[in-house]
Order: structure tokens, then C-alpha cells, then sequence
């Protein structure tokens, strides 16, 4: 690295060191995940019969109340890939229609916004019953993108829902879910988002109508922004830094791992976290509320068995015995050398396996949707753990491993609770616990110029990946993402 960089990185704040480990992961790449096996029911997964659904449900709602409990909601970025086909028609000769966009006049009846569509038109001397009849798509989606900003503004903030007598956007619909599941000690629903500055004061804005809507419940509302000390230097398809226009080194956001600082900074017992998108209609909410409070017992209960077990290591007497079977029992493999070693090795081994991070994934049924998977993954000492592994991490050119995925029977839909304190009520350092070979490189471009850039560990694989992690089987119907607008014709979206 050429002093002409390292000054222009210390200017900037950041960390040259940092930065130099960044450029050091382009030239070398990342390693793929050693994966063994796919996580299967019985074999990673667990599936809850109806009598384990009820006793841990009933066993998170005799604890909610004592803790301090946070929905921690990823919200930024706005939400113009969701509209990728109707820009590329805005943008078009106009005069043949794709079957996306077809559907999606076709449609707008059913969508929530359909009547702020047909005021936004109106203000030019039109209707939208008009424009459809006379064939104006373009007129109609222009008002839609450009007119009500929807091509710009962030998915938490469009209208996803339509009720009797009120449309909701998804931030209102966190906020019901918020207090169907996530009251904790004095009766608080806190929920914390995540979103661009640009786009901060709308968030508020919207938070305090949603406020005036949910009046019987008493929410505390925050925000964070993906930190300018998480971003990563961007550089040319040959490795060399990125430079702008002014001679400045690039450097850009580094994906929803980023977000860990983030995660770090709440101040928590549980952590819910979902996706801003996959949210669904009150008649819908039923097993979403469910699966949730089974995930967040899941998580207290083998918290529980957890401190239990670090408590007896720390006494006179350790009953090592019934640590083993408590690690066991959470699908932690103490490693091949395990055996071997002397009580106090075994016992520093417990201490280290036993206090880290706690998570339950909820994992749905494999639809072939894309998303990362629970799979076995071989570590240090061929020890074995259960990991969330995104398909950029698999070996593509490995017949044996594309087989596995191929053959997996289940994905993750980003549906987590985390326990991020220790058995001392300390909180853990997050950043302790992921694993910095697990980023991401892809190809992007700039103003005309070809780029790679870096990622960091994704939130829910690689920066959680040195986690104890419990996967459970939850329902298809508790994940509904709207990656499309025509999504939201789904029945899912749609009124009961």
C-alpha cells in the first residue's frame, strides 16, 4: 500500500490495517465452507409436536415480562429493485407490455395503494380508471415511481396492506407484531430499525402515525445507520484501489453485515430479528406470533441449561458428565481431541463451547427460493456446527457439495432470536464471534467502470458463525417477502 493511500485512509478515519486485510481478501478470495451435510429434521432441525409448541410458548410468556426485549428490524436502502420491470417499461418505447407488467395493471385493484395512485393522477386531470381503459400504462407507473416516489423510497414505507377502514405499511405492521410478541419488562414493545439518513426523518414521521394507531400498547421507537466505518474499499477488476473522479479511494456499503455494529450496540436480553419485508395481514399474523414466541422460549430455555452448566464448572464441584450431555443436547461437538484431554482441558474446552451467543433460526420448508441453508459445517478439529451458509459460499465446481444443496430440504428466512448475554448478565462483544473469512466479492460498476467489491460476513451466516445456533422448523406461512411489487398480489398480501 503506497503512503499516498495510507494518508488518504487515516484522513478518512479508518483503520489502515483494516484496509489493508480488506485488499489482502480480493487477491486471495474467500475460502468456501467445508460443508459435510445438509441440516435435515432429526439431524440439525428440530421439529416441536404440538404439546412442545404449547410448553414453550407458555415458558417464554412466564419470562417476557422480566426482560428487556428488543425487534430489531434491518429497514434500509430503498426499494427500486422491487420495481427492476416497471422502470425498464417507464423507460421504453411503451408499446408492448411484459407479462410482469401486464399483471401488474391488471392488478392494481387489489393493490393498498391504488387509491394514493388515483389522487396522484387525478392532480394532473386524470383517473387511473381512465388510464387503464385507454391503454396509458406508462402515465400510470410514472405516477407511481415518480409521483408518490415509490421508485425511491424504502419498502418499509410503501403501502403494503389494505384494510377495512386503514392501508398499514410494513413498519406498521412491525409495530403489531411488535405487540403481539415483543412486550417485555414494564410492559415496553421496543423496536429498532435500521435505515439510510436520507431517509431517517420519513421513518419518524411514519412511526409516530403508527404511534396514533396503536394506541393500547407503549412503544419505544429507535434507529441506527449502517456506520461509514464499516464500509470497505472498492478496487478495479485488477486488484488495484478504486479511484474516483477526485482521486479519492472508493469506498461503499459492505452488506447487511455491516449491520453487526449495529446489532452490538443494542443493549438486550432478546433479540428478535426479521427482514422489513415479510410481514403479512392481521389474519395471517397467527402462527407468525406463534412460531416466534416458540423460537424466543427455545432460546431462554437453552440459556437456562447453558448458565446451569457454566455455574457448575465454576464450582468446586463440576459435574463434567452433565455439562457433556447439556453440549450434546444443543448439537455441540466438542471436537476429535476432546477424549484426550486432561479435566481441566476438558473443562477450559465446556467453558469455551458453552459461553458465547445464543440463537434460534427459524428454517422453513425449501421451496426454492433463494436464501442461504442450514448445513453441518467441519471446523477447527473437524469439530462439526450448524451454520447458515449462503450459496456464494458453496463450492459451485464441487459435484459433492452442489449435490448436497441440491438435496437440502430446508432454508433460512432470515428468522432469528438471539440471547446476547453471558450466565454473569454481562452482554457479549458481538464482533468476537464472527468469522472475518466468511465476506463476500462481487462485480459492480461506477459510472461506467468495472469494480469489485467486498461484503463483509453476512449478519445471519458469517457473522454469527462462532454462535450457538439451534435451528427449528417454522411454517411457509410465516415467510412472505415481497422482493416484487407484483409479489404483493399474493393471497399472503391480500385481504381476508
Amino acid at each position: 500500500m503506497d503512503s499516498s493511500l495510507i494518508s488518504k485512509i487515516e484522513e478518512s478515519g479508518r483503520d489502515v490495517d483494516q484496509v489493508n486485510q480488506q485488499l489482502e481478501y480480493f487477491k486471495k478470495g474467500f475460502p468456501f465452507l467445508n460443508v459435510e451435510r445438509a441440516a435435515a429434521i432429526d439431524d440439525g432441525i428440530l421439529r416441536y409436536s404440538e404439546d412442545q409448541i404449547k410448553r414453550t410458548v407458555e415458558f417464554y410468556q412466564s419470562h417476557q415480562s422480566d426482560l428487556e426485549i428488543v425487534k430489531f428490524v434491518p429497514a434500509s436502502g430503498a426499494a427500486s429493485r422491487m420495481f427492476k420491470q416497471l422502470f425498464e417499461f417507464k423507460d421504453s418505447d411503451g408499446s408492448q407490455p411484459s407479462e410482469f407488467v401486464q399483471t401488474f395493471i391488471d392488478g392494481l385493484p387489489q393493490f393498498a395503494f391504488n387509491e394514493q395512485l388515483d389522487q396522484e393522477l387525478q392532480k394532473a386531470g386524470k383517473t387511473l380508471e381512465g388510464e387503464v381503459k385507454d391503454g396509458n400504462y406508462q402515465s400510470i407507473i410514472k405516477a407511481l415511481l415518480d409521483g408518490l416516489n415509490y421508485g425511491q423510497l424504502p419498502k418499509g414505507l410503501l403501502s403494503f396492506h389494505k384494510y377495512e377502514d386503514e392501508v398499514r405499511t410494513p413498519v406498521e405492521e412491525h409495530f403489531a407484531e411488535g405487540a403481539a410478541y415483543a412486550q417485555g419488562a414494564n410492559s415496553l414493545v421496543q423496536l429498532h430499525f435500521t435505515v439510510s439518513p436520507e431517509h431517517q426523518q420519513l421513518f419518524e414521521d411514519q412511526v409516530e402515525e403508527a404511534k396514533k394507531k396503536f394506541k393500547h400498547v407503549d412503544f419505544n421507537v429507535s434507529f441506527s445507520q449502517q456506520k461509514k466505518s464499516t464500509d470497505t474499499i472498492a478496487v478495479t477488476p485488477e486488484n488495484e484501489p478504486f479511484y474516483e473522479e477526485n482521486g479519492e479511494p472508493l469506498f461503499r456499503p459492505a452488506g447487511h453485515g455491516a449491520l453487526l455494529d449495529n446489532l452490538n450496540d443494542i443493549d438486550a436480553d432478546l433479540i428478535f430479528i426479521k427482514n422489513i419485508d415479510n410481514v403479512v395481514p392481521d389474519y395471517l399474523k397467527k402462527d407468525t406470533i406463534r412460531y416466534k414466541q416458540v423460537i424466543a422460549g427455545m432460546v431462554l430455555q437453552a440459556q437456562q441449561k447453558v448458565f446451569e452448566s457454566l455455574r457448575s464448572l465454576d464450582s468446586t464441584t463440576p459435574d463434567l458428565s452433565k455439562t457433556e450431555q447439556v453440549a450434546s443436547s444443543l448439537s455441540l461437538d466438542l471436537g476429535e481431541s476432546y477424549d484426550q484431554l486432561d479435566q481441566d482441558q476438558k473443562m477450559e474446552t465446556l467453558r469455551k463451547i458453552l459461553n458465547r451467543p445464543i440463537r434460534v433460526c427459524g428454517i422453513v420448508e425449501n421451496t426454492g427460493e433463494p436464501g442461504g441453508g442450514p448445513f453441518w459445517v467441519k471446523g477447527e478439529d473437524n469439530r462439526l456446527s450448524l451454520q447458515i451458509g449462503e450459496t456464494a459460499q458453496l463450492n459451485s465446481e464441487d459435484d459433492r457439495v452442489m449435490g448436497i444443496l441440491k438435496n437440502s430440504t430446508h432454508f433460512s428466512p432470515t428468522d432469528v432470536v438471539c440471547g446476547v448475554r453471558n450466565y454473569k448478565g454481562e452482554k457479549f462483544n458481538l464482533m468476537k464471534y464472527r468469522d472475518p473469512e466468511t465476506g463476500f466479492i462481487s462485480e459492480k460498476s461506477k459510472n461506467g467502470r468495472k469494480l469489485k467489491a467486498l461484503e463483509l460476513p453476512g449478519l445471519w451466516n458469517g457473522s454469527m458463525s462462532d454462535w450457538i445456533t439451534l435451528f427449528c422448523e417454522v411454517p411457509l406461512i410465516t415467510f412472505n417477502p415481497v422482493k416484487t411489487i407484483n409479489d404483493l398480489l399474493r393471497p399472503e398480501h391480500q385481504p381476508g
